[in-house]
């Protein structure tokens, strides 16, 4: 990497963008089937994103960012461009283990990172040997999976600070961010907990973003009960699917993206995931098609029939359940 750098030319002038509608990325992701989709993001919605979550997570100058998150996750979530652009550190870690991660944090003195929920665990089963005193705050931006309550309250209480996004790959990485009131900071820590885990409101950029029921394209009442359609729309969402036009048109309803997920949006505007319309899985972060892991399991000799459904789990927040059954001959099959 050193010698990669060296080969670099500190005078080199870039390239002048023709149009900022141009495509800058092509980031792969397996939606709701099998076939993975190439999402394609525009030199506009790139920047604007990455100024979006500078801003709202107030990322000062020269911060020192940990990838504990994949960096082929929405481009880091944007943070490939924003540790740049804010003079950052770049501190790269081979795996996201307690080890490598608190050492990181002491050595290089992180105040950033991002990740999803099942980090917490990791970071928070680390036996005494492997952990280090963290000796002022990390900040961490938290999605991919909404993070349960007393998670949030045991890895404050380590020394992060917490603040949780929702986005997706074809919205340029978070959408939205569960801004925080200071009035919260009065209310008990279970309460604040609670409130930490909603999916919040729209980043800056974002041109809107609402609780539909699709079939009439009406706002759900503000009564943080009545369930529709998570909808965002906004120059920084996907100029759409890589030679895929049937699946981008699929994607947009009345200039409106359809996430495919299911929320409530509360009185004081603030979102919140209660469904997942899409039969994806989310486990530790990452996406599984239920329908490609049902055609393997198809694939085997003794299956007759297989339905794959997300169940409860502790470490990855959810995992893969499948259940089958075996054809006539094949009675005896253990698990």
């Amino acid at each position: 990497m050193k010698q990669l750098v060296q080969r670099g030319n500190p005078g080199y002038t870039g390239e002048l963008i023709q149009d900022e509608w141009d495509p800058i990325a092509l980031n792969y992701t397996s939606g709701t089937t099998s076939a993975p989709k190439g999402v394609v993001y525009s030199h506009r919605g790139a920047y604007l994103s990455t100024l979006s979550l500078i801003l709202g997570w107030e990322m000062g100058s020269a911060p020192v960012y940990l990838w504990s998150l994949p960096m082929f996750h929405c481009n880091g979530w944007t943070f490939t461009w924003g540790v740049a652009a804010r003079g950052g550190t770049n501190v790269c870690i081979r795996n996201t283990s307690a080890t490598d991660m608190y050492r990181a944090i002491a050595d290089h003195k992180v105040t950033h990172m991002c990740c999803a929920p099942i980090v917490f665990n990791i970071l928070l089963e680390a036996k005494p040997h492997e952990r280090r005193e963290i000796t002022s705050p990390v900040e961490i931006l938290t999605g991919g999976a909404p993070p349960p309550a007393p998670l949030l309250e045991k890895i404050e209480s380590l020394g992060f600070h917490v603040t949780h996004a929702y986005g997706l790959t074809e919205a340029t990485g978070p959408a939205l961010v569960c801004e925080w009131q200071t009035k919260w900071n009065k209310l008990p820590l279970q309460d604040q907990s609670k409130l930490k885990a909603r999916q919040g409101i729209s980043i800056l950029t974002l041109a809107d973003a609402d609780i539909k029921d699709l079939d009439t394209m009406a706002s759900m009442p503000r009564d943080g009960k009545t369930t529709g359609e998570i909808v965002l729309r906004g120059s920084s969402i996907m100029k759409g699917y890589f030679k895929d036009p049937e699946e981008t048109s699929r994607a947009f309803r009345n200039g409106w993206f359809v996430t495919g997920d299911v929320g409530v949006i509360h009185p004081d505007g603030y979102l919140e995931i209660k469904d997942r319309s899409k039969d994806v899985i989310i486990s530790g972060g990452e996406n599984i098609s239920s329908v490609e892991l049902e055609s393997v399991l198809y694939r085997h000799p003794r299956v007759l029939e297989a339905a794959v459904v997300a169940m409860p789990s502790p470490k990855w927040g959810e995992s893969p359940c499948a259940f089958i059954s075996v054809k006539d001959e094949f009675q005896r099959t253990d698990e």
